[in-house]
Parts: structure tokens; C-alpha cells; sequence
């Protein structure tokens, strides 16, 4: 008889442990995006691009990078670059090409300097990659 009614318990608190299990996950999945907007609040704080100095804005997701020149006065984009079209290189190096087309586009409208807002991402790996593209393209930081 006890070992019937320990199975029933057991089996009532499993589909609860399922449960809560799910709420832990949904639970982890607001604070990480709770901490990636804090991370780009805090860098934001310190920025704001003009007409003669924009931002330049980093967007990265798993498959691609592209970036931003910003007139945050006049709310603007200047010139806009990605690695969408590009097909046969490593992430790493379509990242360079980017910061190097966005450069060419920049110094097309007159712009040497601008700001680097690298949002939420460490300035590591694709991040950095593009801001080096974008410094051997002629811009300055």
C-alpha cells in the first residue's frame, strides 16, 4: 500500500517539477535580456553622435554584422554597410570588408571621425574586426 501511494505522489509532482522548470527557463531568459539592456544603456550614456561626428552603430546576430553611421541630432542614418550580400568568407573577415565599405561610404559624405558604439557586445572578435576594417578604411575613432 505504500509503495502505491508514494507512486501516485511521485507521479502528481513530476508534471510540477515540469513546470517550474519552464518558469526557471523563461525566468533566465528575461534577466539575460534584461542584462544586455543595461550593458547598452551604460554604453549609450556616453555617446551621441552629431553631423560632423556620427555614431557608428554595430548590429550583430549569429549569421550576420552590419553597422551605422548616425546623426543622433537630427536623428539620421548617414551611410549603412552589411555583409548580407556577401557569400564565401569567414564571419570574421566579411566583418572587416564591412567596416572597410562603411569607411568608403563615409569619407564619400566628407566624414573622418566618428564615434564607436559597440551596443551590448564585448569590442572582441566580429566587433572589433569591424571596427579595424573600418579604421584601415580611413576613419577615425
Amino acid at each position: 500500500m505504500k509503495r502505491l501511494l508514494n507512486a501516485k505522489l511521485a507521479n502528481r509532482a513530476r508534471p510540477r517539477l515540469k513546470i517550474i522548470l519552464i518558469f526557471m527557463k523563461k525566468n533566465q531568459e528575461k534577466i539575460k535580456q534584461t542584462k544586455k539592456i543595461r550593458r547598452q544603456a551604460r554604453v549609450r550614456a556616453n555617446i551621441f553622435g552629431s553631423a560632423s561626428r556620427p555614431r557608428l552603430s554595430v548590429n550583430r546576430s549569429l549569421k550576420h554584422i552590419s553597422a551605422q553611421l548616425i546623426d543622433d541630432e537630427n536623428s539620421k542614418t548617414l551611410a549603412s554597410a552589411s555583409d548580407r550580400a556577401m557569400t564565401g568568407q569567414k564571419k570574421l573577415d566579411r566583418a572587416t570588408e564591412v567596416g572597410k565599405n562603411l569607411a568608403a561610404l563615409a569619407l564619400k559624405l566628407n566624414i573622418k571621425k566618428c564615434i564607436f558604439d559597440r551596443g551590448s557586445y564585448k569590442y572582441h572578435g566580429r566587433v572589433k574586426a569591424l571596427a579595424d576594417g573600418a579604421r584601415a578604411g580611413g576613419l577615425e575613432f
